[in-house]
């Protein structure tokens, strides 16, 4: 199709703020993981935001470090909504990245805003230990993993009960009010350490 004849004004653009300091993801590798208030300050903000698109009806289906971006002031930005949808229904795509997939997408089942919930989670995990709660080295094993919630907590890094129990739990809109997010996240969403 010839782009050129498409009016201006049926086009949509997405423009995000310039974020300085770059992918989340490179900050996680440089650092191996998070200390737990950094970690839970993250969470909060990305909760939030994840919050407020899920009232707009909108799912990413994509979250993982490498689609959040750090700004120069040390705020997350939620970046690449190539799997995004806009929707009031339920979908049954399968999209997104292994390590973040939840287990009704991986069996094909349909899946709502909670997709996003699920990835929220595994990125808390993966804040605390350095590493995805599922990664295994065959794909098999990890879709094997993700299905049975076959989730196990490495003795190091230390990680508190409280930050334990808010990844082992059933992910609801009520995390912000979580103890681990109270005691932990700055309310602002900026880490500052």
């Amino acid at each position: 199709m010839d782009t050129s004849m498409i009016s201006p004004d049926s086009r949509v653009y997405l423009i995000i703020e310039y974020a300085h300091r770059g992918e989340l993801y490179k900050e996680l590798q440089r650092c191996k993981y998070f200390n737990e208030k950094r970690a839970a300050t993250y969470v909060a903000s990305i909760a939030r935001a994840l919050i407020y698109m899920h009232r707009n009806h909108i799912i990413h289906r994509d979250i993982k470090p490498e689609n959040l971006l750090i700004t120069a002031q040390g705020e997350l930005k939620i970046a690449d909504f190539g799997w995004s949808v806009h929707t009031f229904n339920r979908r049954r795509t399968m999209c997104g990245t292994l390590d973040y997939l939840p287990p009704e997408m991986v069996e094909s089942v349909e899946h709502d805003a909670n997709v996003d919930i699920w990835s929220l989670g595994v990125l808390c995990y993966e804040f605390l230990y350095g590493i995805p709660p599922f990664e295994e080295k065959e794909h098999s094993d990890t879709y094997r993993r993700i299905i049975k919630v076959d989730l196990k907590f490495p003795p190091k890094p230390i990680v508190s009960s409280s930050a334990k129990d808010l990844i082992s739990q059933e992910f609801i809109l009520k995390l912000l009010e979580h103890p681990w997010i109270v005691q932990n996240a700055d309310p602002s969403g900026v880490y500052r350490g």
